[in-house]
């Protein structure tokens, strides 16, 4: 089966989307192989400003392997080659002259597991910035303050800021490593099933904490709960077998597929 083209795949019981207007990310014609394997094949996918896009899909649909293609996390692999042009801010980031640094500065990733730096839960979050080169003490106040609000994580750790990150619980860890990727101020914020690892009622804070990021920031989830698609995103797009088979609003995607493999997958009849 073909891959989907977006502005002919999103459409609406009472409107027909046929494309973003201004799309924070634009995939076109993206092909992907490990070695000799194919592992996304003719992707075009337009990705909306400030809302929240999930991707789901069986076990190794390629779900991973895209998230990682929209900054360039998939580089660190060996024997990967990249075909078509993902386009952000107007600029194909596998251009040669991309600054691969200041890409991931603007489209940040967080994990499925929680991977806090052994170091203070201050230090974590002043990381990134201090990178970047703000040293200047009353700043990374500020920004570590802001980004551990905006991470719903403040009220929490205010008192314990010189405390190690490891100490945290698992739900509080994977809320720090927000908070680290917000410290940079990205635009786009990609997250690899980012509540799998965590309990129900960690999993709980962190679906509202998305809900809440969408007001500042776009947000591309990876996930396997549907359930966790229904409730957290605007649109979702359903990969198999690395190929897009169907991108919809997710009200309309869950409740009135077009695609009868979409249908059979949220329904539970394969995956």
């Amino acid at each position: 089966m073909p891959g989907i083209n977006v502005k002919n795949a999103l459409s609406d019981d009472s409107s027909s989307i046929k494309a973003f207007n201004n799309p924070i990310i634009d995939v076109e014609n993206l092909n992907l192989w490990y070695g000799e394997t194919h592992a996304l094949s003719d992707i075009n996918l337009e990705i909306p400003e400030k809302q929240v896009t999930a991707i789901i899909g069986p076990s190794g649909c390629g779900k991973s392997t895209f998230l990682r293609t929209l900054n360039r996390m998939n580089d660190r692999i060996p024997n990967v080659k990249i075909e078509g042009k993902i386009i952000y801010d107007g600029t194909n980031i596998y251009d040669r002259d991309i600054d691969v640094a200041t890409l991931r500065k603007e489209i940040g990733m967080v994990f499925q597991k929680p991977n806090p730096f052994p170091k203070s839960i201050f230090e974590n979050i002043a990381y990134g910035p201090k990178v970047h080169g703000i040293t200047n003490k009353d700043k990374l106040n500020e920004i570590v303050e802001t980004s551990l609000k905006n991470a719903a994580l403040w009220d929490e750790v205010k008192d314990r800021l010189n405390s190690s990150a490891m100490d945290l619980s698992g739900g509080q860890q994977q809320r720090l490593c927000i908070a680290r990727a917000l410290a940079v101020e990205p635009k786009v914020l990609l997250m690899d099933e980012p509540a799998s690892a965590l309990d129900p009622v960690a999993m709980s804070k962190i679906e509202d904490l998305i809900y809440e990021l969408k007001k500042d920031y776009s947000v591309v989830i990876v996930t396997h709960n549907m359930q966790e698609a229904a409730r957290v995103s605007d649109y979702t797009a359903f990969f198999h077998l690395g190929e897009l088979i169907e991108y919809s609003k997710t009200k309309k995607l869950f409740e009135n597929p077009e695609k009868k493999m979409t249908e059979e997958y949220i329904t539970g009849r394969f995956g």
